[in-house]
């Protein structure tokens, strides 16, 4: 069914941040959406105040013969009881990214792309396209405070979204501007290794034609494996040879300035106001596409100066006697920029970093990274694996194997277990001290602890 037909719309697994944000969309077309979702959320309560009913036990009765499209997440296998109504009753079933993919098609579309970064560099973008009146459709990873939460319904035909690699997942749609932040081992439970990641991203990429962009990362250096296509290229980055650059960097308490170099001109200073050099790489791919899509450099300077940052992105949560943030920092390379960032942008302070791992396959497979990205926290406390509905086949793998390890490695490091979140909240607030920075990290539900600490 076309998707513009469907006037009744149910979603297994309306929760996810991405799911959620269709959601929005499909109101906003003026269809009628229900669904459902195992766990209670802020995101749920936020999609049953715009209208959709939402279920929190996912059973065949929920599903109604009059639905014209199911729609379904990544987290939602085929044997699940909706799914298997759905498909007694004949109604169509789609998964997210196949709803997508068929959206993407009634637009000029900007994927952005990567192993990290991708929420705070389509953020950044979608400010920039805002600033600039290009009035963009968004799609995000996260939440942000000029959207609708996740998304954004604009009247232009640019459609701005995030591409996720999982499940080589992007390969379902046709943009016409590509964004790629950086690869790196990761979701290792479908790709064999590097060399798998980046032979998928070059399938990828081989889809753009030659008057389409490719914005791409020139510092990462898997990235410069890939043969770059017959498109129009722009490279970002810190070091000599990029089309966009920065140099000249300034880290200050709360914010960083540095000089953009466009095509060899002198763009003068920017200011960011969150952390880190990756958020440096972030914003030169949003400033790279929002040129090329004729923003002018005065909204750009704007744009970023006031972007803040997103839910569970460096997410400030209290900033009194101690400061807690929260942040999604799964991946080793984010864990490790994201305690480093918290060092430059809060100089001087103990950090105690709270940090959940997410998923038994990938805390096995970047066993040893992960030890070696925390080492640089004074403090470290590991709440039990976060584990994936749906992708996880019973690995015995536990955070009390990351702490031993650590404790070995790094004898003298303060490190502590903890078997749950309540446990968790009880440790911090055992050590914690002023002046402490409480950095939380993880794409689980530890994020959940900050307003308890």
């Amino acid at each position: 069914m076309d998707y513009k037909k469907a006037k009744k719309i149910y979603i297994s697994g309306i929760g996810g941040i991405g799911v959620s944000a269709l959601a929005r969309f499909f109101i906003e077309q003026g269809a009628q959406v229900s669904g459902s979702d195992k766990t209670q959320s802020d995101i749920c309560s936020d999609l049953q105040k715009a209208g959709v009913t939402v279920y929190y036990q996912q059973d065949k009765e929920n599903v109604k013969d009059d639905i014209d499209l199911f729609i379904y997440s990544a987290a939602v296998p085929e044997n699940n009881a909706e799914r298997q109504k759905a498909k007694e009753l004949g109604i169509e079933q789609k998964s997210y990214p196949e709803v997508l993919a068929e959206i993407s098609v009634d637009y000029r579309t900007i994927a952005v792309s990567g192993t990290n970064g991708k929420s705070s560099t389509t953020a950044m973008l979608a400010s920039a396209l805002i600033e600039g009146e290009k009035d963009p459709t968004v799609i995000l990873g996260s939440q942000y405070e000029k959207l609708d939460k996740n998304f954004r319904a604009g009247r232009s035909d640019l459609f701005l979204l995030e591409a996720c690699e999982y499940r080589a997942h992007m390969l379902l749609l046709n943009p016409q501007t590509i964004i790629i932040t950086n690869l790196e081992e990761e979701h290792l439970d479908f790709y064999r290794d590097i060399n798998h990641i980046i032979q998928t991203f070059q399938q990828y990429i081989q889809k753009l034609k030659p008057n389409d962009f490719l914005i791409i990362n020139n510092d990462d250096i898997n990235l410069r494996e890939l043969r770059l296509p017959n498109c129009r290229v722009v490279r970002f980055g810190l070091i000599e040879g990029a089309d966009v650059r920065a140099e000249n960097i300034r880290k200050l308490p709360g914010k960083q300035i540095f000089k953009v170099i466009y095509y060899g001109q002198d763009l003068g200073d920017f200011e960011l106001n969150v952390p880190g050099d990756y958020n440096i790489y972030n914003a030169l791919g949003a400033m790279a596409c929002a040129l090329e899509k004729g923003v002018s450099i005065g909204q750009i300077k704007k744009a970023l100066s006031s972007f803040s940052g997103l839910w569970r992105r460096f997410e400030i949560i209290k900033n009194k006697e101690y400061t807690v943030v929260s942040d999604y920092a799964h991946h080793p390379t984010a864990v490790e920029q994201t305690i480093k960032a918290t060092k430059e942008f809060m100089p001087g302070r103990r950090v105690v970093a709270v940090f959940q791992p997410h998923q038994k396959d990938r805390t096995q497979k970047l066993f040893k990274r992960f030890m070696d990205a925390l080492e640089q926290a004074e403090v470290i406390i590991l709440p039990e694996i976060y584990d994936v509905v749906g992708r996880e086949e019973g690995l015995e793998i536990s955070s009390k194997d990351l702490l031993r390890e650590i404790k070995k490695q790094y004898p003298n490091k303060e490190v502590y277990f903890a078997p749950d979140l309540s446990q968790t909240v009880d440790k911090v607030n055992q050590i914690k001290k002023d002046e402490d920075i409480i950095l939380i990290m993880g794409a689980g539900d530890v994020y959940k602890i900050a307003e308890k600490i």
